[in-house]
């Protein structure tokens, strides 16, 4: 079993400089419900870890995030997929809580929800937390260019983990997910 973890916004869906506060705003990024299709159909653990301050801020509710999670899984299962747990931080920065990236508390949570070496597990995110928080735990880091993607890659390009891969999208993320699971393992 290998566990993937996605972030949300950025990611799966399209970011909001304003947070992603409703249903409505809640669009996905082309082609990422086919990407976590594909996941799944190589055999994936897909999971979320996302960090929702907006909750903390007061912009919106645990509710509003829930409606939010439910359009996301039933959008990821009319693709073929599934999402099998999602983790979020409520809290903000000033909180000083262990689960908002890149404090790895969500990641370890859920590497011990699934049983998964940290060192087999993939992080797809669109920013540096999310690179570090994977990366603090010994896992494999993927930077996508969507979202924060680039300004990531060309703000913070030095100061990204060793061994990070760069991908234009999820749906890149996936092929190469796949591709690498039908190459032929050696003895």
């Amino acid at each position: 079993m290998k566990l993937i973890i996605l972030d949300r916004d950025g990611v799966i869906n399209q970011d909001r400089d304003d947070f992603v506060k409703s249903v409505d705003e809640w669009i996905p990024v082309e082609g990422s419900m086919d990407a976590v299709a594909f996941l799944t159909q190589a055999g994936c653990t897909v999971a979320v870890a996302t960090n929702q301050s907006g909750i903390g801020r007061k912009y919106f509710t645990v509710q509003d995030l829930t409606e939010m999670h439910a359009k996301m899984h039933r959008l990821v299962r009319q693709a073929g997929g599934e999402i099998n747990g999602i983790w979020f931080c409520p809290h903000t920065g000033a909180d000083g809580c262990g689960c908002r990236k890149p404090k790895p508390g969500m990641i370890e949570d859920i590497l011990e929800r699934f049983n998964a070496q940290a060192s087999e597990t993939w992080l797809v995110g669109d920013s540096l937390r999310d690179l570090q928080a994977i990366d603090a735990v010994g896992g494999k880091p993927a930077l996508v260019l969507t979202g924060k993607g680039k300004k990531t890659l060309s703000q913070h390009g030095h100061e990204l983990p060793e061994h990070t891969q760069v991908f234009d999208t999820l749906l890149d993320f996936s092929q190469y997910i796949m591709q690498e699971n039908a190459a032929p393992q050696a003895d």
